[in-house]
């Protein structure tokens, strides 16, 4: 190549650059507008507290933790079971004023270790009489009590898709992509099936922050020239199939869609963080907007709609009249 074209093309790089690439530290734009998908219609049953205390177990990690906990500073019993935080949204509080007696199993124990999409399978295929006798952590509940609601999640990062992936899907993974997740969550509905005297509730994953780009000017140029996508498209990717993911997840033709029982239902966390629908992007990140981890904010937001949620989710379930 001729300096004078090796100079033309450069000078069209930078000009195209500067028009067209978030400089470092900016952000992508969000999508819009944002498809979304109906959940399951409760509202012809009661919002009222049960009729009786009932046993529920919530499996999670950090941010399940920081949503159950009280506001406050950040004291920590064992593992993500908080006595306080400062993303505390109150919902172990919250449930507790509606009867309902919680228990919780995160990190270090046999049933809250691993929660991410591709474990809840085995978790519920080999583990579960003991994850329905799950008081805390490894401690169990005494003889005849057991865990007649199951509330489980995974965290943010189950939302950062590499692709469409192939139809139908490997259940086993281990790639993260959208048709792997909808097979994993499908071959797991047998199992909770064959419990029809327990209520599972599947809290989608919370939404990933809109972070700004530290991508530099000339890895993105690099990028532009041999054609592959930057962070921030990588990004945005991500987020548009996190949403489709779990529009499939809660939709009645989607996850659910030909299940027979009632003892499965979906609260979208996702919806809620996402301002319901305003970007596929979290709107409540914590540290100032820049921290996966959804702020108090978005913590008490998520535990007002899942409470009643959950007591339609019972009286649908036949536990409560």
């Amino acid at each position: 190549m001729s300096k004078k074209l090796l100079a033309s093309a450069s000078a069209f790089v930078v000009v195209m650059g500067a028009l067209f690439i978030p400089i470092e530290g900016s952000a992508p734009a969000a999508t819009g507008p944002i498809p979304k998908a109906n959940s399951l219609d409760l509202s012809v049953y009661s919002t009222a507290r049960p009729d009786a205390p009932l046993d529920l177990l919530f499996i999670h990690h950090s941010v399940g933790g920081q949503m159950l906990t009280d506001p406050g500073p950040e004291k920590e019993k064992a593992s993500c079971v908080y006595e306080t935080h400062p993303n505390g949204g109150g919902l172990k509080k919250k449930l507790m004023e509606q009867g309902y007696r919680v228990h919780e199993a995160s990190y270090g124990s046999e049933i809250g270790e691993d929660t991410d999409l591709f474990h809840w399978a085995p978790k519920f295929r080999d583990k579960m009489d003991k994850l329905l006798r799950v008081a805390l952590n490894d401690q169990m509940h005494p003889d005849g009590v057991v865990n007649r609601i199951v509330v489980f999640k995974s965290c943010y990062p189950n939302n950062r898709f590499v692709g469409e992936g192939t139809a139908p899907g490997n259940p086993a993974g281990p790639e993260l992509t959208v048709w792997n997740a909808k097979a994993t969550l499908t071959s797991i509905l047998p199992d909770l099936a064959k419990r029809k005297d327990t209520l599972f509730v599947y809290v989608t994953a919370p939404a990933n922050v809109l972070k700004r780009s530290k991508e530099p000017f000339w890895k993105w140029t690099a990028k532009k020239i041999l054609g592959r996508p930057s962070d921030a498209e990588i990004a945005q990717r991500q987020a548009d199939l996190a949403r489709s993911f779990n529009n499939w997840v809660k939709s009645p033709d989607g996850w659910l869609s030909g299940y027979p029982e009632k003892n499965v239902v979906v609260f979208d966390y996702y919806d809620v963080l996402t301002n319901k629908g305003e970007s596929n992007f979290s709107q409540y990140g914590s540290e100032g907007g820049t921290d996966n981890h959804p702020s108090r904010e978005g913590n008490e937001k998520a535990a007002d709609e899942f409470v009643p949620f959950l007591n339609q989710a019972v009286r649908r379930m036949g536990f409560s009249t």
